[in-house]
């Protein structure tokens, strides 16, 4: 029955994540087909295309990369933990839907720093997971020490984050974007260490929350390892 729960939370996250998602998306391409190409003078608070191209290309992205750990599990039967899951959906829910479409970022502040927690803490412990699966593989031939598997969840994780800030200053770069928060929500364009921020403060946010979970990891194998060293000892 436990199982089932968990089971059923999930498929309705999931869900609720995709009909959030598919809306938002049919609302952004609405929006921005009417929308303006610059604020009208005076109404400088005023959504105009780059906003909503924004908030479509975020949300047509969150749509693909909500499938990723259920192709993954397909193609390389790679069985993702049910909680992983739900974190993912949830993550996803927190930094697409209400980030972008309901702007959480400007509204609530630091969410940008929680949610850059989140991820660093949740992409950490996948490393952990997948190091686990790597161990437990007889076709693998992997077996890294507790030290070795906290440095590759960690390493694994900041990967990870700092290639979500490449992707942010290409959609930038390329699109005239601004996921790196480079403008304030009244299109105040900011300049050096403010420009900056955004970027380094996700970056560093990562690598802390990372570096947490990897310690708490490894201490915890650690103990593990001592542990069934002590019972081979008996045997």
């Amino acid at each position: 029955m436990k199982k089932q729960n968990k089971l059923s939370l999930q498929r309705l996250i999931g869900v609720i994540l995709f009909i959030s998602l598919a809306f938002s998306v049919v609302y952004a391409f609405v929006h921005f087909l009417h929308a303006p190409a610059t604020a009208p003078e005076g109404m400088a608070h005023t959504k105009v295309k780059s906003d909503y191209l924004l908030m479509l290309t975020q949300c047509i992205l969150g749509l693909v990369v909500m499938l990723l750990p259920s192709v993954i599990n397909r193609r390389w039967s790679v069985p993702i933990p049910r909680g992983i899951y739900i974190l993912y959906y949830v993550f996803l829910y927190c930094a697409i839907f209400l980030g972008e479409v309901f702007d959480f970022y400007y509204v609530v502040p630091h969410w940008d720093v929680i949610l850059h927690a989140f991820s660093g803490a949740m992409l950490s412990a996948l490393g952990f997971i997948m190091v686990d699966l790597l161990n437990m593989n007889q076709k693998v031939s992997v077996s890294l020490s507790p030290f070795f598997e906290s440095v590759f969840a960690f390493c694994f994780a900041l990967t990870l984050g700092v290639l979500w800030e490449v992707y942010e200053y290409a959609g930038d770069a390329l699109l005239g974007l601004n996921m790196q928060k480079t403008a304030l929500a009244d299109g105040t364009v900011l300049t050096g260490k403010a420009a900056l921020a955004d970027t380094m403060e996700d970056i560093i946010v990562d690598t802390l929350a990372a570096a947490v979970v990897a310690v708490i990891g490894f201490r915890a194998n650690k103990r593990n390892a001592i542990a069934e060293r002590g019972q081979h000892e008996d045997q």
